[in-house]
């Protein structure tokens, strides 16, 4: 569901992402010896490397930290990771001077409250469909899919379309 993104998705020059809830359905796993275990959805994947083909930078801002984003970021080709971030959108605008990107040609899925503030920082404002009411609320752009289950290549397939990219 979009609320009048109008011209926007095509033009946004970076997709920022939220780990838990949003790559993943934000449940934590531990594995025996402490370790946090993330499963992640193969097609967000795929989503991901097709935006980076088509010349779209994709970062990673998560409040936690884990060894198994850092691995999957590294697999998709994902340069952009900062984790254990408390002020996600103080991260975006040091990201976004970084890049040379403007605010307003970013897009960002998240889920919960904490994100808010990073919502308010960007263009294209996206939350997935099982996020926190207020999120929804603040979000251009709902996936029709949950967290984790695909959510992050339904918006990546949509921000495509938008550039006249066919699957």
């Amino acid at each position: 569901m979009s609320r009048d993104p109008g011209a926007t998705a095509a033009s946004v020059e970076l997709l920022v992402l939220d780990v838990d809830g949003v790559m993943t359905d934000g449940r934590l796993w531990f594995g025996p010896d402490g370790e946090a275990l993330k499963p992640f959805h193969v097609r967000d994947g795929f989503g991901i490397k097709r935006l980076r083909a088509a010349g779209l930078e994709v970062a990673v801002i998560s409040g936690r930290r884990s060894a198994a984003v850092d691995r999957r970021m590294g697999e998709l080709g994902v340069a952009h990771v900062m984790q254990g971030v408390e002020e996600k959108d103080v991260a975006l605008r040091e990201l976004l001077g970084r890049l040379g990107i403007a605010g307003a040609r970013a897009a960002c899925l998240v889920d919960d409250v904490p994100d808010l503030p990073l919502m308010r920082a960007v263009g294209l404002p996206a939350a997935v469909a099982d996020a926190h009411p207020d999120v929804l609320a603040a979000a251009r752009h709902v996936t029709r899919l949950a967290g984790g289950s695909g959510a992050v290549r339904e918006f990546c397939d949509w921000l495509l379309a938008a550039r006249g990219a066919t699957p």
